[in-house]
């Protein structure tokens, strides 16, 4: 498994099933969501905007995509959960089965976010991403081509204990 194919794999519309535990409030929540990832232009206004933003040459750049989400919370019924972000793989010359993975929103903090990424010999995307006031650690990988699993965990800045910890069942939907 490389990036590409990763992200090749990973194209379409899903419906996820995410169960966290909030350590921080003792609470556990069931989120339900549709996402859907859809490829981009290496030439999309977006990605070229986020490569500007950091000091990426865009012909290093692999298979940008846009993921939209979209879901509802049995904790707060009435908070929304949806978003965007852009997402731009930047794999290292070198190895790769590893890189930067670039953000225009992150996953635990809503500011742009470059993690770095690699892949463990059973296809694993590990994701590793430091923001200003926590770290996340994201792990997904394929069942087969139409079910796959997430598990996140959110840690404090210094990476000393965790927040959140949660795991996702996505199934591509057909329709």
């Amino acid at each position: 498994m490389d990036i590409t194919e990763f992200v090749e794999r990973s194209i379409g519309h899903w419906r996820s099933q995410r169960s966290a535990h909030h350590l921080a409030f003792s609470h556990f929540e069931a989120v339900q969501s549709e996402i859907d990832i859809i490829a981009l232009s290496p030439e999309d206004p977006a990605v070229l905007d986020l490569c500007k933003l950091y000091n990426i040459d865009p012909s290093k750049i692999v298979s940008p995509f846009r993921m939209t989400w979209e879901g509802q919370s049995d904790w707060d019924e009435n908070a929304e959960i949806k978003g965007t972000s852009v997402l731009i793989p930047v794999p290292d010359p070198d190895v790769p089965k590893r890189g930067k993975l670039l953000r225009d929103q992150g996953y635990a903090e809503t500011v742009a976010a470059a993690g770095d990424y690699h892949f463990t010999e059973d296809g694993t995307f590990v994701l590793l991403t430091s923001y200003d006031r926590a770290a996340a650690e994201e792990k997904i990988w394929f069942a087969n081509p139409n079910l796959r699993f997430r598990v996140s965990l959110i840690k404090t800045s210094a990476g000393s204990g965790v927040v959140t910890a949660s795991f996702s069942s996505e199934i591509r939907s057909s329709s």
